[in-house]
């Protein structure tokens, strides 16, 4: 069996479309540290706003995560209810 792996670059965002709803909580925890490692303080998880499942498996991961000082809805003009901005403890 031959595994394809994702390179995603790191930034202050990350767009989950892409993703299917089983690999978001594996991708979350790379990409939260990898962004505690850079610095970052704060960064926007777009998961959409559909029926909300995506969001739903954001959110339940992000109250779990050690990584993670707080996590909030998006405002208007960042993606509303479709995107979580997510406050990240400093390492």
């Amino acid at each position: 069996m031959t595994f394809m792996v994702k390179r995603i670059p790191i930034e202050d965002w990350i767009d989950l479309h892409t993703f299917s709803p089983g690999e978001i909580p594996s991708l979350l925890e790379e990409y939260l540290l990898e962004c505690q490692k850079k610095g970052f303080k704060e960064v926007r998880i777009i998961h959409g706003k559909g029926k909300g499942v995506q969001r739903n498996i954001v959110h339940s991961f992000l109250e779990k995560s050690p990584l993670i000082d707080s996590f909030r809805m998006a405002p208007p003009e960042a993606g509303s209810w479709g995107a979580t901005i997510v406050t990240i403890k400093q390492a």
